[in-house]
C-alpha cells in the first residue's frame, strides 16, 4: 500500500519574489539555489540535532496561534544556535514576535517574514 514518506517542499505566493527571497537569505541566512528556493537535505538536520530532527504535518482548528501572522499557516524553521538567531534577527532590525520560550521538546522564537508569515523558529 502506498503512504506519504515525507513533505517535499513547501510553496506558497508573496508580494514581492525578489524582496522575500533576498530577506530569508538576509535575515534568517539561508542559501538560496539556483531556483531561487532553499534546500534542506535531511542528513543536515540529523546531524545537527540527532533524533530530533523531524518534519511535522499538524491540522489546527483555527489559525489563532498563527497570529498575528495572516496567513492560515504557519511555517516551523529548525535552526542550529537559536540565540544566534535571534541575535541574526535583531540586528537586521526584526521583532519577534512575543519573547522566546522553551519546552522540554525545544526552545522556541517567533518572528513575521515580509508578507506577514508567522515563522517559528525552533
Amino acid at each position: 500500500m502506498s503512504k506519504v514518506t515525507g513533505i517535499g517542499g513547501i510553496f506558497f505566493a508573496c508580494k514581492n519574489v525578489e524582496a522575500t527571497r533576498a530577506w530569508y537569505r538576509d535575515v534568517l541566512g539561508l542559501t538560496l539555489n539556483d531556483h531561487g528556493g532553499a534546500d534542506f537535505l535531511h542528513e543536515a538536520s540529523v546531524k545537527a540535532h540527532e533524533d530530533g530532527a523531524r518534519t511535522i504535518w499538524a491540522p489546527f482548528e483555527s489559525a489563532e496561534y498563527f497570529q498575528p501572522g495572516t496567513g492560515q499557516f504557519m511555517i516551523n524553521l529548525m535552526v542550529d544556535d537559536l540565540a544566534g538567531m535571534i541575535a541574526r534577527i535583531q540586528a537586521a532590525g526584526v521583532e519577534l514576535v512575543g519573547a522566546p520560550e522553551t519546552y522540554p521538546y525545544g526552545k522556541f522564537a517567533w518572528v513575521l517574514d515580509p508578507d506577514d508569515r508567522k515563522l517559528e523558529l525552533w
